[in-house]
């Protein structure tokens, strides 16, 4: 039984076969102009996974538009991220403070329960001599 090699099929080669695209005429700065007015959405997952059990999932959703395209469809939340905003450094001076003032004010409280629970004994020289435990009668107490 012989056999003869398969010999590869030649087929035209690339450069003689032009795929007509409604971009090939447009400059990059056309495409980008239509991406940012209309948008584009690029979706994916990646799943790791060994036999049956699943160790690592990523959803992947990116979004790619102009700000006034993306406000158009409800999404800002540039606007109010502190550290995207110029208000930043004002609102981490502002948390700052509040932490101290918190700080100074759990001290002030655990200093009030601490005299509520253990409430502070007089002296000898601060009762009142009716008080006193020398063993001497006062002249107000009956003998």
């Amino acid at each position: 039984m012989s056999s003869t090699p398969i010999q590869p099929k030649n087929y035209p080669s690339s450069s003689h076969r032009a795929i007509a695209t409604s971009t090939q005429s447009s400059s990059l700065a056309d495409i980008l102009e239509r991406v940012l007015d209309k948008g584009i959405v690029i979706a994916g997952d990646i799943s790791i996974s060994i036999a049956t059990t699943e160790l690592l999932h990523i959803r992947i959703r990116l979004l790619i538009s102009s700000v006034d395209k993306a406000k158009e469809m409800g999404i800002n939340w540039w606007e109010n991220d502190p550290y995207l905003s110029s208000k930043a450094q004002a609102l981490i001076a502002e948390n700052q403070q509040l932490q101290e003032r918190l700080n100074q004010l759990e001290t002030e409280v655990r200093s009030l329960r601490s005299l509520t629970t253990n409430p502070v004994e007089l002296s000898t020289d601060d009762r009142p001599p009716s008080e006193s435990s020398s063993g001497e009668a006062s002249p107000d107490s009956p003998t």
